[in-house]
Parts: C-alpha cells; sequence; structure tokens
C-alpha cells in the first residue's frame, strides 16, 4: 500500500523558518507530480507548491519568493521537501504532502500524506 510520510511541521514566531519533508517509499519511475498542500482552519485546501514530472515548479502568489519545493531521490524512495521561510501568521495551516503515482494496475493514482501542523504565531 503506498504512504507518504511527512515530518518536520512544527510551531514558530512570525519571520522564522521551517522545512518539511515527505518521504514515498515506491520506485521513482512511477511517482509522477508531487507538491504540497495546506488547509486552515475553516478553509478549503489549497495548493501551496507542486514539482512537476519535468522538474518545473509551481508556487501559490501567496508564497513565492519565501518557499522552496525540491524533489530528490534513492533507488526506491522519493523524497520531496518545503523549505517555508519568512513565515507568516496565515501560513498558519496543515500541510499535505500529495503525489500521484502509477499503480501496477496502470492507473494513476493521488495518494495524500497524514498532514503536519504549521503553526506561526508570536
Amino acid at each position: 500500500q503506498v504512504k507518504l510520510v511527512e515530518s518536520g511541521g512544527g510551531s514558530v514566531q512570525p519571520g522564522g523558518s521551517l522545512r518539511l519533508s515527505c518521504a514515498v517509499s515506491e520506485p521513482i519511475d512511477t511517482v509522477n507530480t508531487m507538491g504540497w498542500y495546506r488547509q486552515a482552519p475553516g478553509k478549503e485546501r489549497e495548493l501551496v507548491a507542486v514539482v512537476l514530472e519535468d522538474g518545473r515548479t509551481v508556487y501559490a502568489n501567496s508564497v513565492k519568493g519565501r518557499f522552496t519545493i525540491s524533489r530528490e531521490s534513492d533507488k526506491n524512495t522519493v523524497y520531496l521537501h518545503l523549505q517555508m521561510g519568512i513565515l507568516k501568521p496565515e501560513d498558519t495551516a496543515v500541510y499535505y504532502c500529495n503525489a500521484e503515482i502509477l499503480t501496477k494496475g496502470l492507473q494513476i493514482l493521488d495518494y495524500w500524506g497524514q498532514g503536519t501542523q504549521v503553526t506561526v504565531s508570536s
């Protein structure tokens, strides 16, 4: 069963930094687009940043210039990182890792991590 394991959330003061990581233990040639999404209380889940299959990155306007998404892999694990800087209270949310994965049944399915809380507060 595909599992996305997230780490790195926590509490930080405004202006601070955090790094989120997500690990997917699947062959690298089956993992397509990966991204980070977030959901604040009372709001819908929104895109933060994605790495497309061709390596291009896309960011939400609200995080451009402050967040950096990156992807790396070894033989059987793909890692997705989100370096977050100049954090603001409005960045407070549960952050979710997402991956599009080609299954053994040749379907491309969406998978989500369990979510990690990021709280920005003084």
